[in-house]
């Protein structure tokens, strides 16, 4: 399995702290079928600044490790990009780093609590330079769970999205869950990844996501989740879904 979002890098940001650490974390990804893994620090959401060569350096390192250790795991380079009003001005300081550094992916993290009012012309933006935003863990923004045509809209204009596994299993609870249901029922949603920031609770759920994915939806839509990161992995064309709006459940007798 390829895993497009993990903080496994130690000492970068809320992830492992040290060495051990992040070996543990690897050794956990191997375990459950992961072969391939993208190291994705946060970089500019007001706690950690993980800047393009800073992320490039400590990919290299840490691969070296894995081949020193037996790991079979390969990481490749990434980082998640608190959106903000300058983005391009960190783009033409070369501080940002798209998927494995090939300018075409780039990981895009919004504020918990809202969706800014300049996501659209962001995407728009992005998309004029060919690198196509990917929106993490939509699932677990306030502004899309309570108003889920603003997703719809998100994606319309060009982005993709990135659910969490913990989220489809359930462990941001309920709402969460519910909502990202209903994200893959209506084609907004491109990818899993685990966002995995330990071996523990916030580890590598992907498995496991897949096999509640295959009994909800059946197992061609947990293929359609698969083969998109492979064909991301080669820089291939994606398969993507047209979006359908999500309307607002009613309640009662008809």
């Amino acid at each position: 399995m390829i895993d497009l979002h993990s903080h496994i890098l130690p000492g970068l940001d809320d992830g492992p702290q040290s060495l051990v650490e992040s070996l543990n974390m690897a050794n956990t990804a191997v375990s459950v079928g992961i072969t391939y893994l993208f190291a994705t620090p946060h970089h500019r959401n007001g706690q950690y600044s993980n800047v393009k060569c800073k992320i490039l350096e400590h990919v290299l390192e840490f691969n070296r490790f894995l081949a020193r250790e037996n790991i079979p795991l390969i990481v490749y380079p990434g980082q998640e990009l608190r959106i903000h009003r300058e983005i391009f001005n960190s783009i033409e300081m070369d501080e940002i780093l798209t998927l494995d550094n090939k300018g075409k992916y780039l990981l895009i993290e919004l504020p918990t609590g809202e969706v800014p009012p300049y996501t659209m012309d962001i995407i728009y933006e992005l998309k004029l330079k060919e690198i196509t935003p990917i929106i993490v863990h939509p699932e677990r923004n306030m502004g899309f769970l309570e108003d889920h045509h603003l997703l719809f809209e998100v994606v319309r204009e060009g982005a993709l999205t990135q659910l969490t596994s913990g989220s489809v299993i359930g462990h941001f609870g309920k709402k969460v869950k519910s909502f990202s249901e209903r994200i893959i029922e209506h084609n907004l949603a491109h990818f899993i990844a685990s966002d995995a920031h330990n071996s523990g609770p916030r580890g590598f759920s992907l498995q496991e996501a897949f096999q509640t994915i295959s009994k909800t939806f059946g197992t061609n839509r947990t293929f359609y989740f698969r083969e998109n990161a492979e064909l991301l992995l080669k820089q291939q064309h994606l398969y993507i879904d047209a979006p359908i709006p999500i309307r607002k459940k009613t309640f009662g007798i008809f």
